[in-house]
């Protein structure tokens, strides 16, 4: 019997087991499956999305907007205009007052701490649309790519090459929970936060997943079944680009790097691409990408995610 997720929040992809990841797959699958008839069954009908953005996103706002008109439920925009978290209100009265109208809250943030305080302070779950820290939903969206062109996840070898940002913080929990190997492959000073490393490679002890941070390329993607890459300055690091462009030369997922993985290695970028930096664009449109499919996969995996919270 899969396990019930009813009423909790998804802030980091270390909250959820490795039964509870997969069950949100399946029931992914399932959903993009039978994509007309969720349609008429709407499982969410009468049930309203609160959208919280301090940052503006193409994927997010359209996956979680057009998954909930798919499912019958409602969504709605809340821009940095419209809250103005932490200055014209309390974080802790905004979720207090969000729940009295809506049955589940998203939250695409800068600040870790916003989504964590609306989670501590909402009576409704609460999803971490991307915070600064982690990016869970974007990983969901990964995973069932992963497990629908490969066929499975424990035992694969994944890397991931760029900046230890918030998608490889939460590739790496989600990768352990699952039984999946991951390399996180960054220059020297762009590593992951130490204590994600530590927390994940604990929970990979328990799942048999070997969680590893190195700066070689070569040495990183050898054998590697995924590769992975994201932008080198994110969303708020504008004024780093230069700086970042000189310091990740080399970081590329290329023709070369991908001569050093397996011969069907799938490729992905949770996008948006700066085509000629972390990846070139004739590799990104070679049969080993995936990334259309990764980025339609954030809508599935999150019409599970919202199904299942408010189930």
């Amino acid at each position: 019997m899969a396990p019930s997720l009813r009423g909790r929040n998804l802030i980091s992809m270390a909250d959820f087991s490795g039964d509870e990841i997969r069950a949100v797959l399946a029931r992914a699958a399932e959903l993009k499956a039978s994509r007309g008839e969720t349609f008429r069954a709407a499982p969410l009908a009468g049930k309203t999305l609160a959208m919280i953005f301090q940052k503006p996103s193409l994927r997010t706002r359209v996956s979680f907007e057009a998954g909930m008109t798919l499912l019958g439920g409602h969504a709605i925009y809340l821009g940095p205009a419209d809250i103005k978290l932490g200055e014209r209100e309390t974080t802790e009265d905004i979720a207090i007052v969000l729940s009295r109208y809506v049955d589940i809250i998203m939250a695409r943030v800068f600040g870790h701490d916003i989504v964590e305080d609306l989670a501590r302070h909402a009576k409704v779950p609460v999803i971490n649309g991307l915070s600064d820290f982690e990016h869970p939903c974007q990983v969901l969206a990964d995973l069932l790519t992963i497990q629908e062109r490969k066929g499975r996840l424990a035992g694969l070898r994944a890397t991931y090459i760029g900046d230890g940002n918030n998608v490889a913080h939460s590739l790496m929990f989600g990768a352990a929970r699952v039984g999946m190997n991951i390399n996180i492959v960054t220059p020297a000073g762009f590593e992951p936060s130490a204590k994600v490393l530590r927390q994940s490679q604990e929970i990979g002890r328990q799942t048999g997943a070997a969680v590893r941070v190195l700066n070689d390329v070569r040495e990183g993607a050898a054998g590697a079944d995924v590769l992975y890459t994201d932008v080198w300055a994110s969303m708020g690091q504008e004024d780093q680009a230069a700086a970042r462009r000189k310091k990740f030369e080399g970081y590329q997922i290329n023709s070369r790097v991908m001569s050093y993985a397996q011969p069907d290695a799938m490729i992905l970028h949770c996008l948006p691409a700066h085509y000629g930096e972390e990846i070139d664009y004739p590799t990104s449109r070679t049969p080993n990408s995936a990334i259309f499919d990764q980025a339609e996969n954030r809508m599935h995996a999150q019409n599970a995610l919202m199904v299942l919270l408010t189930g």
